[in-house]
């Protein structure tokens, strides 16, 4: 081959390249593959897969195909940032995830200054929407909706009463027992106790007669399923029955097993249960509970995304961004999510934001929460 010829298939080489990139819209999903929240990292992998597949055969967007860049944040805030850096090398503009509130808090400053716009398909920390960031959108309520829903409820069904706070420490925990302070407040109350029950605690007994000697009529709880069971048995020891209330963050198959028969009568702010997503062929995917409680949001997060270079006929972070803002619903499975200037789901007033739902008994003596809404 003469140097000419050689020189002209480097340039139609390229050229070819360029084309291929310029037919795809990738689409990254930052995601915990590994480590202890794998299953709801794996949820949102089948989730945003399957949307992918779907929308490519109705047609891609703007006659390109979607592309889902799949990395392992391993739910770390170190290796968030580095799922960052890679994002912005490959030139990765939209993302769906982290899943983590923490990782998200470290990553999207980084992914705002590499021109990158996430929407969040899980996390809903209040905080990650309060820093003014103009790439951030959630497909989730807030945790100050449910918060606010929470206190509400105490405050209403427990009017009169002792009401306690406990959070566990964590961003998401202390967070949700503020809110719920907040709200107590707004009506008129104010918690009798404000305590704590760090993560990874297995021993509440000191908590338990703390709050006894505050005679709480109810308990609030931040945090997550295994420190409510342990709270829970504490209370029971210490006699006590005092009922427990929490948030999504006791949706778990676990919290049942762990707390035992003291689970029965708790309380929690849960979304509208999303639809579960049918079985996609050869999918190898498992399909925990916790996968099938994440995978339409993150099936919701692509479509939302998806729209956004639709409307703003252009791939760019920033451009999308700028569609998302304008607060025009986008159909998405969830329904149709319209977005405020922080990036927070505006309230659609066909639907509830956050619903009440109580853990009772069945006949066949399982402990379940589906269905058990608690009347207002």
């Amino acid at each position: 081959m003469t140097t000419a010829l050689r020189g002209s298939a480097l340039v139609l080489a390229a050229w070819l390249s360029a084309g291929a990139a310029e037919a795809q819209v990738r689409i990254g999903l930052s995601a915990p593959l590994t480590g202890p929240d794998a299953a709801f990292g794996q949820g949102l992998r089948f989730g945003a897969e399957q949307a992918v597949a779907d929308l490519n055969r109705a047609g891609g967007v703007n006659g390109q195909r979607l592309v889902l860049v799949v990395a392992d944040d391993a739910g770390d805030g170190k290796q968030g940032l580095a799922v960052a850096k890679r994002f912005a090398a490959e030139r990765v503009g939209l993302v769906v995830g982290p899943f983590n509130a923490a990782v998200a808090g470290l990553v999207l400053p980084a992914y705002e200054e590499a021109g990158i716009v996430s929407v969040l398909p899980a996390s809903g920390f209040a905080g990650l929407t309060g820093k003014g960031l103009w790439n951030v959108f959630r497909a989730v309520p807030s945790d100050f909706e449910q918060g606010a829903r929470a206190g509400a409820y105490l405050a209403d069904r427990h009017a009169g009463q002792r009401i306690g706070l406990v959070h566990d420490k964590s961003p998401f925990g202390r967070g949700l027992a503020e809110d719920v302070a907040r709200a107590l407040k707004a009506k008129g109350q104010t918690e009798a106790a404000f305590e704590t029950l760090a993560r990874g605690e297995r021993d509440a007994s000191a908590l338990a007669l703390r709050l006894k000697r505050a005679r709480v009529d109810v308990v609030y709880f931040g945090g997550l399923a295994p420190e409510a069971a342990v709270l829970l048995r504490g209370l029971r020891e210490a006699g006590m029955s005092v009922p427990l209330v929490g948030s999504d963050g006791l949706l778990d198959p676990a919290f049942p097993q762990a707390a035992g028969l003291a689970a029965e009568g708790t309380v929690m702010t849960l979304s509208p249960e999303p639809r579960r997503l049918p079985e996609a062929k050869g999918a190898k995917l498992p399909r925990t509970p916790e996968a099938d409680s994440v995978a339409a949001q993150a099936y919701a997060a692509v479509e939302v995304l998806r729209q956004g270079v639709e409307g703003a006929r252009s791939a760019d972070g920033k451009a999308v961004a700028g569609f998302l803002h304008q607060g025009r619903p986008v159909r998405a499975l969830l329904g149709d999510l319209a977005f405020d200037a922080k990036g927070d789901l505006k309230p659609d007033p066909r639907r509830p934001a956050i619903l009440l739902q109580v853990w009772k008994r069945t006949p066949d003596g399982r402990l379940d929460y589906a269905g058990n809404d608690v009347a207002p």
